[in-house]
Formats: structure tokens, C-alpha cells, sequence
């Protein structure tokens, strides 16, 4: 019988501030040319706040005015975070590309959970996020979130009462 997958060894508060302050180059694996998909948002969030985005695409040419890459191989120059936007079956792939061009961090977006790519990322050397936003883990740690929603660990819009 196999252990069960402890997924909070993968949202560490204090791993997840390390990574997203000293990154610099995070490629964005499944990043949309579509302004309407949360990837999409999440790279230009990423980008305004100073990011260097590195799109890996490989149905797209450019995206948010940067030359999107076939693989993580095709991207020059080291990678400090691979943030997922793909279907959790993807990752254990994901997961060896990046241990192979020496990433520093795969990080997994809300809902991309794979234990199989967790265990190839973290015995490769890289540190793992698993299940959570890097904008909104940026906004929390950066000081762009409300408090009370750092406190209560959920983001919404929906608002109770009249404004």
C-alpha cells in the first residue's frame, strides 16, 4: 500500500515566500494568448510586477509580447519557477523538463495536483508548489492582499450587504 499524498508539504508559507522573492525568470508552462484565460492574467500580473515571463506555448508564436517556446529545452537562460497551467496528467512531464534544464521551482497552479510530478520535481533538487495561485501568493506576501483575506486563506468577489 502506498502512503497518501500529503499535498500541505507542497503550500509551505515560508517556501512559497523564499521562491517568489528571489525569482526573477518564471516560464509559464500553458500560458494563453487569450486575455480572457487565468493564465493569461497570471502573466501579466507576473509581468507588471517586474517578472521576466517566459511563455511556453507551443500552438503560440508570442504572448504578452514575448517569443513563446515549443519546451522548457527551447528556453535560453536558467529558469527560476515553472508555473503549470496544464491538466494534472501533464506534470510528471512538466516535472522532467524541468529537473533537466536545472529549474529552481515548478509550481502547480489551483486544482494541478500530481503527486508522480511532486516526487520528480523534489527528488531532482527543485522546491514544489502544489495547488496555489503565484498571483495570489505574490499579492499575499507582496502586500497587495486585505488582511482579512490573507487570515481566511479564500479569495472571493462576492460581497455580502449593499456597497
Amino acid at each position: 500500500m502506498t502512503p497518501s499524498f500529503d499535498l500541505s508539504r507542497y503550500q509551505d508559507p515560508l517556501t512559497i515566500q523564499r521562491v517568489i522573492h528571489t525569482a526573477k525568470r518564471i516560464a509559464i508552462v500553458g500560458l494563453s494568448s487569450s486575455p480572457l484565460r487565468a493564465s493569461y492574467f497570471v502573466g501579466f500580473y507576473l509581468k507588471r510586477h517586474g517578472y521576466h515571463v517566459i511563455p511556453v506555448n507551443p500552438r503560440e508564436t508570442e504572448i504578452l509580447g514575448e517569443k513563446s517556446y515549443q519546451t522548457l529545452a527551447d528556453v535560453p537562460g536558467p529558469i527560476d519557477i515553472v508555473n503549470v497551467f496544464r491538466a494534472p496528467d501533464a506534470v510528471p512531464g512538466i516535472a522532467e523538463e524541468a529537473v533537466k534544464i536545472h529549474a529552481g521551482t515548478l509550481w502547480c497552479q489551483f486544482t494541478v495536483i500530481n503527486a508522480e510530478g511532486a516526487r520528480i520535481a523534489a527528488a531532482g533538487g527543485l522546491s514544489v508548489v502544489m495547488d496555489r495561485c503565484i498571483k495570489v501568493e505574490h499579492a499575499r506576501y507582496v502586500g497587495r492582499m486585505h488582511w482579512l483575506g490573507f487570515n481566511t486563506q479564500r479569495v472571493t468577489s462576492v460581497r455580502s450587504g449593499l456597497q
